[in-house]
């Protein structure tokens, strides 16, 4: 009595109104609400309605012929994927909705990729729309998501004049009001497509063939659970139509759901110890999947319970950190409010305030029956930017409120570069992380100013030098004595600083070799072409000098900085920058605009194989030139292209880049 169904889309398809409909229809809200006027049920957050786009995972829970529905409202915006892979993790089926006028996009390529493993409905929506084509979104339908996709339903006029939608199971029609009268004109198109749809199931059943075959009339209620069991064994994917607009083909969508989607009992569940049972009488097993954090309410966790039952105010075993875990009040969202309950039986989502170990991914059983249930699998980021905060207020707030943002999104990460000591925020594109720097500051009052991080280069030596200082001050009283006589020498690329000491006879005693190390430490911090860090270098302190009364520690220590400064400038110093190794996949179509592309940012690239039907481009390119590649690459591959890269080595920096380099840090000293 119980469907979990996920919503999702290209962005800008519809799923917000058509969730608002649904739960207009159904009597959970007594007024519609608008996208643009900002009062949506799922789209309650205040940067969904400031960008007008949905941008988190909404639960939506409504009632239908007795059985209750959680529909999983997902963003459609590519940015916000890690919402996305969260509903779709804990739904048991998919509706795929798609535009009557602009048809299969990319966004629509990548929802059916994430709900490949799903039983699934496709929507046509916005059939009342100028330019809608049933036709010719059913023919990019079939060539690029399969032909499996067939029509359940088709369409009694269109744009303006569309008007209801024939059933072709059952051959009625439906319009605005119910039940309509079906169009003679329609009846020759609507039995050809009923054959097709006919045939389809038929691949999908023994029965349902050997009785087609031998050209037997088979009932409606056979098509119908026939169709079902296709659609559970993602044999087939039936193709319905409507608009969320004018309410037509509303009822029939959420009957499909009904009848055609599987109920939680009917989904295999995968844990690390084998395949569970799904029953309310089992051990519990239930998965974190979301967190939302308030700076009033504090943490909210969203679970779903895939076996046994979750008890408001109970305690239960995170298996995920090896700690017990105190439940206390449990509620049922319905966007933004909470409803209060006792339990979650199997199969029900809900949600949790203020636990204090459990975080997204992390599995809550019973103790004496461990299960650890898979996570949800977030992609990578792609784009980072550097963080500045405005005030030194700011700075103080951030290093609270970081971890919380992150934790929030999984798909955000937050590390610090130790050579530009730049807090880095990446995520996986720029709203992305315009969403979560305005959440700083609305939820928590931090204001940042984004950046594009600086690229940490570093600088080295070309050949072996021998350096030497004398420091020596004399003021009256004591004076300064250190000298010392150091050779550099360059080390492979990668290799840490070393520093060694071969003095012999004590010519610089050993008393004074770590202040001489401390120098040098210190010198290396800053290079002498443009101020950045040396690397790969082995200094060794082999001869020096000393002064009975007038040597000191400090002495030492300018006298080594000196001596490795003037070695740097004498060792043919270049600028060494980080280069990444750089995996791109696309389709074949946008190969060579690709590589064309790398070209010009001083790639190499290393091949390109084949992959799922996707080219897999690899390369080094130097990090400087590819900051946002995440932007280049959307433009270049209309959003279908993606990336990975990891840092691999550093390479010397061409003559005329580092010319320009130490001429910015110069202007910028």
């Amino acid at each position: 009595m119980l469907r979990n169904v996920a919503f999702v889309s290209h962005s800008g398809v519809g799923k917000t109104t058509l969730s608002e409909v649904m739960l207009f229809k159904t009597g959970v809200i007594s007024r519609r609400g608008e996208v643009e006027e900002g009062n949506t049920t799922s789209d309650y957050d205040p940067e969904e309605i400031k960008r007008k786009i949905s941008i988190n995972l909404s639960l939506l829970p409504f009632l239908w012929r007795d059985l209750r529905i959680n529909f999983i409202d997902t963003p459609g915006y590519a940015d916000f994927v890690g919402e996305l892979k969260a509903g779709v993790r804990v739904a048991d089926g998919a509706v795929v909705v798609i535009c009557a006028a602009s048809g299969v996009e990319v966004g629509t390529e990548q929802v059916w990729e994430y709900t490949k493993d799903l039983p699934r409905l496709i929507f046509i929506n916005k059939m009342e729309r100028e330019n809608a084509n049933f036709d010719r979104v059913l023919d990019e339908i079939q060539r690029s998501l399969g032909k499996r996709c067939v029509p359940l339903q088709v369409p009694l006029g269109a744009e303006a004049g569309f008007r209801g939608l024939v059933d072709l199971i059952s051959m009625k029609a439906y319009g605005k009001e119910g039940e309509m009268e079906l169009p003679e004109e329609i009846l020759a198109g609507a039995s050809s497509f009923r054959e097709k749809l006919i045939e389809a199931i038929a691949e999908s059943s023994d029965s349902v063939m050997v009785k087609y075959l031998e050209g037997e009339e088979l009932s409606p209620e056979e098509l119908c659970s026939s169709l079902s069991e296709g659609v559970k064994e993602r044999s087939v994917v039936p193709i319905l139509v409507g608009s969320a607009l004018s309410g037509i083909g509303i009822l029939p969508l959420m009957d499909a759901m009904v009848d055609l989607l599987p109920s939680p009992e009917e989904k295999k569940i995968s844990s690390l110890e084998g395949d569970l049972r799904a029953e309310d009488q089992g051990p519990l097993a239930a998965l974190a999947f979301k967190t939302t954090l308030d700076p009033y309410v504090g943490k909210l966790t969203y679970l779903r319970v895939y076996s046994g039952v979750l008890s408001s105010n109970s305690q239960v075993w995170n298996v995920s950190k090896g700690s017990m875990e105190r439940i206390g009040q449990l509620v049922v969202l319905r966007g933004k409010k909470e409803e209060p309950v006792s339990e979650l039986g199997m199969g029900d989502i809900g949600a949790v305030a203020k636990l204090e170990s459990t975080t997204v991914g992390d599995t809550l059983c019973v103790r004496e029956h461990p299960v650890v249930l898979p996570g949800v699998e977030f992609p990578p980021p792609i784009f980072g930017v550097a963080l500045n905060p405005k005030t030194k207020g700011d700075m103080d707030k951030l290093g609270n409120i970081l971890p919380r943002i992150t934790e929030e999104d999984p798909t955000l990460t937050l590390s610090k570069e130790q050579d530009t000591g730049e807090i880095i925020l990446s995520g996986r594109g720029d709203s992305h992380i315009g969403v979560a720097v305005d959440r700083m500051r609305q939820r928590f009052g931090v204001e940042v100013e984004v950046n594009t991080p600086k690229v940490p280069y570093k600088e080295t030596i070309s050949i072996l030098v021998k350096s030497e200082y004398k420091h020596k001050k004399q003021s009256g009283g004591h004076g300064q004595y250190g000298h010392v006589l150091l050779e550099l020498e360059p080390l492979p690329r990668g290799s840490e600083n070393e520093f060694s000491g071969r003095v012999v006879g004590g010519s610089v005693p050993k008393n004074y070799i770590p202040a001489v190390e401390k120098g040098v430490v210190e010198a290396l911090k800053e290079g002498v072409l443009a101020g950045y860090p040396a690397a790969n270098i082995k200094v060794t302190l082999y001869d020096g000098s000393s002064h009975p009364v007038d040597s000191s520690d400090i002495a030492f220590k300018i006298a080594a900085e000196k001596a490795v400064k003037k070695g740097l400038s004498e060792g043919k110093p270049t600028l060494i920058e980080p280069i990444m190794r750089f995996q791109v996949l696309s389709p074949d179509t946008f190969t060579g605009d690709i590589v064309s592309d790398l070209n010009t940012k001083r790639a190499r690239v290393l091949g390109i194989s084949s992959h799922d039907n996707l080219q897999v481009i690899e390369a080094f390119v130097p990090l400087a030139e590819v900051l946002r590649y995440a932007i280049d690459l959307r433009s270049i591959t209309q959003g279908r292209g993606n990336f990975t890269m990891e840092f691999d080595h550093y390479e010397e920096v061409p003559p005329h880049i580092t010319a320009r380099i130490i001429e910015e840090g110069k202007s910028s000293a």
